[in-house]
């Protein structure tokens, strides 16, 4: 009975027939500390399987603070990531480049450059710009960093963009946030959901230790929360997210 999950409220769920929402509660020994991945394999990894269950949607997590205090939260956060941008009072201004798919490093690099020159504060990889073959993620952090450079030579600030460093795998993930580190690059980005909790942790631990802002990007979320009745609210994927690590998150445009 100790480590029982017990369901101690049930009520219907506003003009909906035979749904209703559950408020079930957890030992707090049936989790390892600091790890989403256990987490959600303890909290969803079975139940949505069940056969009795026609839909299941998880709509919200209160997590208690001694839990709450094992994960290692944010890298840094926006006071640091305006220290290091000397930039203050007001919103910060960035843009994705495009085309995303099928530009040389080089001018790639070169539509950074404009962007940055023209006057915004940071620009960005988008989503799936990994390592392809008609641009390898080396060229790509190098000419960027050339970009980066040049640009905040020419207006006088301090420029950035979220180097994309989602890999196939944690080392090779790693070795690009390094590569950025060195070409002195301010921000990395990492696509959390397709990447997974464990690499987006591991992640956040290296930018720490290593003065890298993360920026995160939400690529796949529509696959879990976009159904009304199954799935989860993106809510729920937020608090995961500040638990795992990172800076900021992509959280789409307005009109959706």
């Amino acid at each position: 009975d100790r480590y029982k999950g017990r369901c101690y409220e049930i009520e219907p769920v506003p003009g909906e027939e035979n749904q209703f929402i559950a408020y079930v509660a957890y030992p707090l020994d049936l989790f390892e500390e600091g790890s989403v991945t256990n987490m959600f394999t303890s909290i969803v990894g079975n139940v949505f399987g069940f056969k009795a269950l026609k839909a299941l949607r998880l709509e919200d997590l209160r997590i208690p603070p001694a839990y709450s205090k094992t994960f290692i939260g944010p890298p840094h956060g926006i006071q640091v990531e305006r220290d290091k941008l000397n930039k203050y009072g007001r919103p910060l201004l960035g843009c994705t480049i495009k085309p995303k798919l099928g530009l040389s490093a080089k001018n790639y690099g070169r539509a950074v450059y404009e962007c940055l020159r023209g006057g915004l504060d940071f620009t960005k990889d988008d989503e799936n710009v990994n390592s392809q073959p008609f641009m390898r993620w080396e060229d790509r952090f190098l000419f960027v960093a050339e970009a980066l450079f040049k640009s905040q030579a020419e207006t006088g600030e301090i420029k950035g963009h979220y180097l994309n460093a989602t890999a196939g795998t944690c080392e090779e993930m790693l070795k690009r946030a390094v590569f950025a580190r060195e070409l002195g690059a301010p921000i990395v980005m990492h696509d959390y959901l397709t990447g997974g909790f464990t690499a987006n942790t591991s992640l956040a631990y290296y930018c720490r230790d290593n003065g890298l802002l993360l920026h995160i990007h939400r690529a796949m979320h529509a696959v879990i929360d976009r159904q009304k009745n199954h799935g989860m609210h993106f809510r729920v994927l937020a608090k995961a997210l500040r638990m795992s690590g990172g800076d900021h998150v992509h959280a789409g445009t307005v009109v959706g």
